[in-house]
């Protein structure tokens, strides 16, 4: 792993925008692109190794499955082969590897209409003992596999 990075002070999507200017963006989104599925994907916010993503929102096909989507996230992390990372849908929810972002969106959307996911290394969460158990939700992550 690389040494740890310095977290900048960025407040999360939703606390940069209002409820009503993130459901006006979803629903023009949705009028514009309606097979596609709105994603905020930020960086957990105690996260000291892994890179942040040159951008947060993404806007995918519905018919992804969530192991194309995680390989998009880790193309844009530039990542070894030998590091994973921990995705987590809702900040707590894990998520079945061959579900398909429409399913996703039907189950996990927020009221704005925005999937949001959260990324995290192994070590973020590797020593849950020491950390604040509430930062976890129910502590339910998908691992991606290194890429071969």
């Amino acid at each position: 792993m690389p040494p740890p990075q310095k977290i900048p002070n960025l407040k999360p999507f939703k606390q940069r925008k209002n409820l009503a200017t993130r459901q006006q963006e979803v629903a023009g989104i949705r009028a514009k692109f309606p097979n596609k599925i709105p994603v905020i994907v930020e960086r957990y916010p105690r996260e000291q190794f892994l890179p942040l993503l040159d951008k947060t929102k993404f806007l995918v096909p519905q018919e992804l499955t969530m192991t194309q989507f995680l390989s998009l996230i880790r193309s844009r992390m530039v990542l070894r082969a030998t590091e994973a990372f921990y995705l987590l849908v809702n900040n707590k929810s894990l998520v079945s590897m061959n579900v398909t972002m429409a399913e996703i969106y039907r189950d996990y959307k927020d009221e704005d209409g925005f999937v949001y996911m959260t990324y995290a290394s192994q070590e973020t969460f590797g020593s849950l003992a020491s950390a604040d158990p509430s930062d976890f939700g129910d502590r339910s992550a998908v691992i991606t596999s290194p890429l071969q």
